[in-house]
């Protein structure tokens, strides 16, 4: 039996398979290596990286949904020091392409992340979170104005050695503009999208759900959007996209790359499901083996209108 292609490139990094895990969702990748083999992914995006550690918010911080949950983690993270040190020399013994994700609060914030992971060996890339609040303005998301979306990218591609693939936030009037803004400073792919913001209330209590009011939502509610963003950056920029939100099996992996993501990037569907990654791969090659497809690349892109 001949087994089909399943490999792909973003930019410069080629990745055995289009299947990532998104950041946020699966630790620092070796709180699943009981459960999967690591190996067998096309990547994994750790848990997003700040320059000092994060506790976080305050519980509770996640919320079920329908078709989804909230969350309003705050980003706790052990920091990059530490990360240096007691995370990554596990993640370099890995078969598979190490991506980081890095946020800040300032631009300096999001330089000195940058800079502190030059030269560091065993990674594939950076992905940048833009949906943190700059607090030089205000507290407005860096990534719902253009500008200064590209200032952020611009910054970490100043500090780096590594390709640089920024993570799009999805509340924005025109998501075009700023996937337009970032690839004109540099970026080397995109990946979208981020959370939708939102909340719950507790009807017997009359109070918010989430200790932070407002969370973000992810899982299946949120796909038809974000497959409907992948489908206008996809048209509207030339560097690579990778498709993020609500992705659980297989059939929702191929609408993502027949509209012309390169690659996916599962999430909540990992809470449900620890092998959820896994099989979408092995999804991917049967539905290729039954169609006569030889590489996933004949797929990507295909879309009709």
């Amino acid at each position: 039996m001949i087994y089909p292609d399943l490999r792909v490139k973003i930019g410069p990094i080629e990745l055995k398979n289009p299947v990532l895990t998104a950041s946020g969702t699966f630790g620092y990748g070796k709180e699943f290596s009981p459960l999967i083999d690591l190996d067998l992914l096309g990547g994994i995006v750790v848990k997003g990286l700040s320059l000092k550690p994060r506790d976080g918010n305050p519980p509770p911080r996640i919320v079920e949904t329908p078709c989804g949950m909230l969350n309003a983690i705050g980003l706790a993270n052990v920091g990059l020091e530490s990360f240096l040190k007691e995370k990554l020399p596990w993640l370099q013994g890995l078969n598979t392409a190490v991506i980081v994700n890095i946020y800040g609060h300032t631009l300096d914030e999001y330089g000195a992340v940058a800079a502190g992971l030059r030269g560091v060996k065993g990674l594939s890339a950076i992905e940048v979170n833009i949906s943190c609040p700059n607090v030089e303005q205000g507290g407005m998301a860096f990534g719902t104005d253009p500008d200064i979306a590209a200032k952020v990218t611009e910054r970490v591609i100043k500090e780096v050695d590594k390709p640089v693939i920024v993570k799009l936030s999805p509340n924005v009037t025109d998501i075009r503009k700023v996937a337009v803004a970032v690839e004109d400073a540099g970026a080397d792919a995109l990946s979208l999208t981020n959370t939708l913001t939102g909340m719950a209330i507790d009807i017997e209590k009359r109070v918010p759900k989430l200790a932070n009011i407002s969370g973000g939502l992810s899982g299946p509610a949120i796909r038809p959007v974000a497959l409907f963003m992948v489908h206008q950056v996809v048209k509207s920029v030339k560097i690579p996209v990778i498709g993020v939100g609500g992705i659980t099996d297989y059939r929702d992996a191929l609408e993502f790359l027949i509209a012309g993501a390169r690659a996916i990037q599962i999430g909540t569907a990992n809470f449900v499901n620890p092998m959820a990654s896994l099989d979408i791969i092995e999804g991917l090659r049967m539905f290729c083996q039954d169609k006569g497809i030889d590489r996933i690349e004949d797929v990507i892109g295909t879309l009709k209108v």
